[in-house]
C-alpha cells in the first residue's frame, strides 16, 4: 500500500494509520481489483484504445459513501499502475431541494481530481410525472442514466462506472425475485442499449459496511441520498430489512447468498431458454435408438 505521505494520492491524505483501517483499505482494493479482472473490465493486453489513446472512464460521484469509496479505490489502483485508464469524476446535480452544490466541486478541486459537474433538473420531471405517494426512484434512475451516457459520449469515455456494491446487487436480486418474478440482478459489467458504452460496477464484491467504514474513516463530506424525500415503504428498504434480519441470525449469510449468484446451475432451475430440458436423454434411450450399441447376451 502507498501509505508514505510523500507518495500518496491526495484522496488518501489524512488516512488513519491504524492497522484496522489498513486492513480495511487493503481488502477493498483487493476485492475491487478482483472484480475488474474477473469480469474483464480491462481487456488483457489492451493497454490503449484505438488511436493510441488511453481508455477513459466516467466515474459517477453522488457524494454518498459508496461513490467516494469507488473514486478513492480506483485512484489507488491507478496510482499503483494497476489500472491503465484515465478517470473523470462526474456529479450530476439533479435539482433536489437542499442539494449542497458546492461540496463536491470543492472536494475534487482540493484533491486535484479531474471532474465535470453537470446540472440537469430531473427532479422536477419526476415530481411532475409520478403521482404523490408513489415510488419515483425508477424514473429518477433512468433519467440520471441517460444523462450520464450522454456526458460519457461528450467526454470520449468508453465506460460509465457506478458505485453499486455487493449488498446493492443482492438486494436487487431479491427485489426481482419477490416483486418481478425473475432471477436477475445488477451485473458487474454490461453494454448499454445503444451498444456504444460499457457500464461497470467495480465494487461488486465489496460489502456496504466496508464502504461505510472506509468513507467515514476518511472523513469524506457525505451527502445524504434522501434529499428528494424519504420513502420508507420502498421495496428496497423492505428487502434490506429482511437481509439484515437474516444476517443478524446467521452472520455471513449475505456473503453465502452472494456466492450463489456466482454459482448458477441452469440445469437445476426451470428456464427452458437456458437449458434444453426437452433434449435430455437417458442412456437407455440412446441405446434403443442404436440397436447395434445394445449389449449382447452370451
Amino acid at each position: 500500500m502507498l501509505d508514505d505521505h510523500d507518495d500518496i494520492h491526495p484522496l488518501f491524505s489524512g488516512a488513519p494509520s491504524s492497522t484496522e483501517f489498513k486492513k480495511l483499505r487493503k481488502r477493498i482494493v483487493r476485492q475491487t481489483r478482483e472484480a475488474i479482472e474477473q469480469y474483464g473490465m480491462i481487456e488483457p493486453g489492451a493497454r490503449q484504445a484505438d488511436g493510441g489513446q488511453t481508455p477513459k472512464w466516467l466515474v459517477c460521484l453522488s457524494g454518498g459513501k459508496d461513490s467516494y469509496t469507488l473514486l478513492a479505490v480506483l485512484y489507488e489502483l491507478k496510482w499503483r499502475g494497476l489500472l491503465p485508464v484515465d478517470l473523470l469524476a462526474c456529479n450530476l446535480d439533479q435539482g433536489q431541494p437542499g442539494f449542497p452544490a458546492t461540496v463536491l466541486p470543492a472536494f475534487l478541486e482540493a484533491r486535484g481530481v479531474p471532474h465535470r459537474i453537470e446540472y440537469q433538473d430531473t427532479y422536477s420531471i419526476v415530481m411532475d410525472k409520478i403521482p404523490a405517494g408513489r415510488t419515483f426512484c425508477a424514473l429518477c434512475s433512468r433519467l440520471r442514466r441517460g444523462n450520464l451516457y450522454r456526458i460519457a459520449r461528450e467526454e470520449g469515455c468508453s465506460a460509465v462506472v457506478l458505485g453499486h456494491h455487493r449488498d446493492d446487487i443482492l438486494e436487487t436480486f431479491f427485489m426481482n425475485l419477490f416483486h418481478g418474478g425473475r432471477l436477475a440482478t445488477m451485473p458487474p459489467k454490461l453494454v448499454n442499449e445503444e451498444g456504444d458504452l460499457f457500464l461497470y460496477r467495480p465494487l461488486a464484491h465489496v460489502a456496504e459496511a466496508d464502504c461505510d467504514r472506509f468513507a467515514r474513516a476518511m472523513n469524506y463530506p457525505i451527502i445524504p441520498c434522501d434529499l428528494c424525500g424519504s420513502q420508507d415503504g420502498l421495496q428496497r428498504q423492505q428487502v434490506k430489512q429482511i437481509l439484515d434480519g437474516w444476517e443478524a441470525n446467521s452472520p455471513g449469510r449475505r456473503q453465502v447468498m452472494f456466492r450463489a449468484l456466482m454459482n448458477a446451475r441452469p440445469s437445476h432451475l426451470l428456464d427452458p431458454k437456458l437449458f434444453d430440458f426437452a433434449g435430455l436423454e437417458t442412456n437407455s434411450i440412446k441405446l434403443d435408438a442404436n440397436p447395434e450399441a445394445m449389449p449382447k447376451l452370451h
